[in-house]
Parts: structure tokens; C-alpha cells; sequence
């Protein structure tokens, strides 16, 4: 599970001072971080989609990993470094320059297909990485894709509210 990212050349961040140092490096540049897990929507879709977009013309200056459940510290300061995020896994976050600016917690992950999850990122690295936005004014907030939601949801719940039907 841990070698079909590393095998992509994703790096692997196993200590606090690991994601530290990575945290510090993307300061000024782009970062995609990955939450990776042991559940069957991290291989069938999350680490699939990871490949899939590898593919693709806009990147990310860097590609990390840490392993919830298995490298437990690691996973915490990486969360800490998300404060205010909610955590699950599997989970995606683009980070630029030191701040998340695409999100893709486990909700926008189970169910969907790894094509589907690569067409999010592939959206979020064209914005934000060296695509002909890349340069554009950020206002702070933080993208979530839009998956799931009705024209009549209630916008009075939180963003990681998920309705079990």
C-alpha cells in the first residue's frame, strides 16, 4: 500500500520533522499532500487517481504521504499543519505557498471512481500550480469539489456534514 506511492515517486513523510521540512519547503511552492490508508476507497480510487494524474501537463512542485494508522506521529503534525480540517482518510490537500487550497477528504473519495478524482485534480493543479491561473489572487478559502450536494441542500451545515440515505 505504501509502495504504490512511493513507486510514483511520491515522498514518504514518516516522522514529525519529515513533514516539517516538507511543510517548509512548499513556502513558495506547491505541494500535494496525501493521507493515505489501509481502506478499500484509498486502493481502489485515492492511489489510482494519484497515478492517473501524474499524467497530466500542470503539477504540483512536490508529491507527499503520510500513512494514518502506521506512521501516527507523522499523521498528526501533518493535521496540525490542517488546522481547522477535519480529518479522514484517505485524504488530498494542494497545498501553495505553506497554505491548503484544494481539499479532498474521504467524502469526495469513497464511491467515486479514481477518473473522477484525477479530473478534480487535474482542475485544482491547472488553478493553482503552473497553469495560466497559478498566479491569480487567492481570497483564503479553502476548494472542496462539489460532490453530492442538491439545489436544495441546507447551506446552514458545515462543509463535512455527509447525510446518510
Amino acid at each position: 500500500m505504501r509502495e504504490e506511492l512511493t513507486r510514483l515517486g511520491v515522498k514518504e513523510l514518516t516522522s514529525p520533522d519529515d513533514v516539517d521540512t516538507a511543510f517548509e519547503a512548499a513556502q513558495d511552492q506547491t505541494m500535494l499532500l496525501i493521507i493515505n490508508s489501509v481502506c478499500g476507497c484509498a486502493a481502489a480510487n485515492a492511489r489510482p487517481a494519484v497515478a492517473m494524474v501524474q499524467q497530466v501537463e500542470d503539477q504540483p512542485d512536490a508529491y507527499t504521504t503520510v500513512f494514518a494508522g502506521q506512521d501516527v506521529e507523522a499523521t498528526a503534525r501533518a493535521r496540525e499543519h490542517l488546522a481547522g480540517i477535519p480529518p479522514s482518510s484517505p485524504f488530498m490537500a494542494l497545498i501553495k505557498d505553506g497554505e491548503p487550497v484544494f481539499l479532498l477528504e474521504r467524502r469526495h473519495i469513497e464511491g467515486r471512481s479514481a477518473n473522477a478524482i484525477a479530473a478534480d485534480l487535474q482542475q485544482a493543479f491547472q488553478k493553482y500550480c503552473n497553469g495560466a491561473n497559478a498566479d491569480s489572487a487567492d481570497d483564503g478559502s479553502v476548494e472542496r469539489p462539489d460532490v453530492g450536494t442538491s439545489p436544495d441542500a441546507n447551506n446552514d451545515l458545515p462543509p463535512t456534514f455527509r447525510s446518510i440515505r
